[in-house]
C-alpha cells in the first residue's frame, strides 16, 4: 500500500504546486465581480459558501466514473495508478479550471458557449450536440444503475426506484440550486467520505499489498492494448469532458475567483484520490486480473463493488460504503440534466429566471430521457467513452487558444490538449465503433494528428501575437 500513498502525496502535491501555476497563468482578478454577484437570480445564479460550492462541484464531477473506471482500468495494471496521477495533475485539472474558470469569465455561459467563444460556430454547435448526448446518456445511466443497486441493497422493486429517482432528478432540475442540491450534498458528501476512507482504512488493516508495480506490463485478461484503451476507459479520475458540462454550474455559484483553484483544480484532485483507491482495490484485492474479470464478466463492476465493501467493511459498514458508492452516479445524475437545460437554454436564448421557462424545457427533457431509458442503447453508451473525452479534448484546445490570445503560457493546455488529441483519434480509427482500423495504422495517424495540430497550433499562435493583447474572456 506504501505506493498508493506515495501516489495520493503526489495528487496533493500537484494540487499546491502544479496548480498554484495554473492559477498564475490564467491570472486571476479576486476583486473582479463573478456571475452570481453580477447575474444573481435566485435560482442557478446564486452567491454560496466556498465550502458548499466545493462538495457541490465534487459530487458533480465523481460519478460512478472514477469508480467503475479505475476497476477497468486496474485490469491493464499499474499503469492505471501513473495515468491518475499524471493525468490528474496534468490534464484532468487544468481541465477542469479551465472550463470552470472561462465559465466565470464568460457570464457563467455553459460549457458549449464558452469553447464557442474560442473556436468559433461550428466548434459551439460540436460541443452543443456533444454535451447535449453525453449528458442524457450520463442522466439516463444515473437512474438505472443506483437504482438496481439500491434494489438488491433494499429488496424494492426497481422500477419503482426508477420513478422515485427520476422525479427527485426533475425537481433538482428546475428548483434553484440552493433548494434540494444545495441541502442534500453536504450529506452525501459524508457518505462520500465514509466510503473512501473506510475502503483504504480497511485495506490497510488487512495487509493487501500492490503486486510487481511493472509500469510497462499489460496484464489485461482479453489482451486489450493500453494504448489507446486505458486513457478512454480511465477517463474520471484522470481527465473527462464530463466535468467541463458541470463546471459552469459552480461558475454561476462562486463568490471569487480566488477560490476556483480549490472549487475547480481541487474538486479533480479528490476525484483522482478515488479513482487511486478503486485502482488499488482493483490491482490489491484480487490475486489476478482474471479473478477480477470474472467478477466483473458476472455482473459487472458493480459486483466488485459490492464484494470488496462487504468483504472489507463487514455487513453494515458495507451496506453504508456501499450507499455512498450510490450517492455518486445520483449527485452526477441531477446536475448531469440541470446542465442539460442550461446548455439548452443559453443555446435557444431562453432566460431561465420565471418556473414557466425552466419547464418548457425540462418536461419534454425528461420525456425524451424516460424514452430513452427504455431502450437498448448499449451500441450507442460504447460511443460515450470517446465522445467523453473529445469534450475534453475540444475545452484544452480552447483553453491553449484563450492563453495564446492573452500572451499567456500556453503549453500547460496545449501539452494535454495533443496528447488527448492522439488518444481520440487513435481510438476511433481502431476501434470496432470506428473505422477498425489496424492497431499500427490508427496509432500512427492519431499520433501525426496531434502533431498536426499542434503545428497548426503553433502558426496560429504566431499570428495571434502580433495583434493586440486584451482579456478575450472578458
Amino acid at each position: 500500500m506504501s505506493f498508493f500513498f506515495i501516489c495520493v502525496l503526489a495528487l496533493v502535491a500537484g494540487y499546491f504546486v502544479y496548480g498554484k501555476v495554473v492559477e498564475r497563468v490564467f491570472v486571476i482578478q479576486p476583486e473582479r465581480p463573478t456571475p452570481c454577484c453580477e447575474y444573481r437570480d435566485d435560482c442557478d445564479f446564486i452567491p454560496m459558501p466556498t465550502w458548499k460550492v466545493y462538495f457541490i462541484q465534487l459530487l458533480d464531477i465523481a460519478g460512478l466514473g472514477p469508480i467503475f473506471g479505475p476497476i477497468l482500468g486496474a485490469l491493464y495494471g499499474p499503469s492505471a495508478l501513473l495515468w491518475i496521477v499524471i493525468g490528474c495533475i496534468f490534464a484532468g485539472g487544468v481541465h477542469d479550471y479551465m472550463s470552470g474558470m472561462l465559465s466565470v469569465r464568460s457570464k457563467g455561459q455553459s460549457i458549449p458557449e464558452v469553447v464557442g467563444n474560442f473556436m468559433g460556430m461550428s466548434a459551439r454547435q460540436v460541443m452543443r450536440v456533444f454535451s447535449v448526448i453525453l449528458l442524457l446518456l450520463v442522466g439516463v445511466v444515473f437512474v438505472l444503475g443506483p437504482a438496481k443497486l439500491l434494489g438488491q441493497m433494499l429488496g424494492v422493486n426497481v422500477q419503482l426506484l426508477v420513478g422515485i429517482i427520476f422525479l427527485y432528478y426533475f425537481l433538482a432540475t428546475i428548483l434553484p440550486i440552493s433548494t434540494l442540491i444545495g441541502r442534500l450534498y453536504p450529506i452525501f458528501g459524508a457518505l462520500l467520505l465514509f466510503m473512501s476512507v473506510g475502503v483504504v482504512v480497511a485495506m490497510a488493516v488487512s495487509g493487501y499489498e500492490l503486486p510487481s508495480l511493472s509500469f510497462a506490463t499489460n496484464t489485461h485478461p482479453g489482451d486489450q492494448p493500453i494504448w489507446p484503451l486505458l486513457f478512454i476507459t480511465l477517463s474520471c479520475g484522470a481527465i473527462s469532458g464530463f466535468h467541463s458540462t458541470q463546471s459552469p454550474l459552480m461558475a454561476r455559484c462562486i463568490q471569487r475567483e480566488d477560490r476556483g483553484r480549490l472549487v475547480f483544480y481541487g474538486a479533480m484532485i479528490v476525484e483522482g484520490i478515488i479513482a487511486l483507491i478503486w485502482a488499488t482495490v482493483g490491482l490489491a484485492f484480487y490475486d489476478n486480473p482474471e479473478a477480477m474479470q470474472a467478477v466483473i464478466s458476472a455482473g459487472s463492476p458493480a459486483a466488485v463493488v459490492n464484494e470488496v465493501c462487504n468483504s472489507l467493511l463487514g455487513t453494515v459498514g458495507g451496506f453504508l460504503a456501499i450507499l455512498g458508492v450510490v450517492v455518486l452516479p445520483i449527485t452526477s445524475g441531477d446536475t448531469a440534466f440541470r446542465s442539460t437545460r442550461l446548455i439548452l437554454a443559453d443555446a435557444f436564448k431562453i432566460p431561465q429566471v420565471q418556473a414557466g421557462k425552466r419547464l418548457l424545457i425540462a418536461v419534454p427533457l425528461f420525456v425524451i430521457a424516460f424514452l430513452i431509458s427504455t431502450q437498448d442503447f448499449a451500441i450507442i453508451w460504447r460511443y460515450f467513452g470517446w465522445s467523453n473525452q473529445t469534450l475534453a479534448t475540444l475545452v484544452l484546445w480552447a483553453s491553449a487558444i484563450y492563453f495564446v490570445q492573452n500572451r499567456r503560457f500556453h503549453w500547460i493546455a496545449t501539452i494535454p490538449a495533443m496528447f488527448m488529441t492522439a488518444v481520440v483519434v487513435s481510438f476511433i480509427l481502431q476501434a470496432p465503433i470506428g473505422l477498425n482500423l489496424p492497431p499500427a495504422l490508427s496509432n500512427g495517424i492519431g499520433v501525426g494528428a496531434a502533431l498536426a495540430a499542434g503545428v497548426g497550433f503553433l502558426i496560429y499562435a504566431g499570428r495571434c501575437c502580433s495583434g493586440p493583447v486584451t482579456d478575450s474572456a472578458s
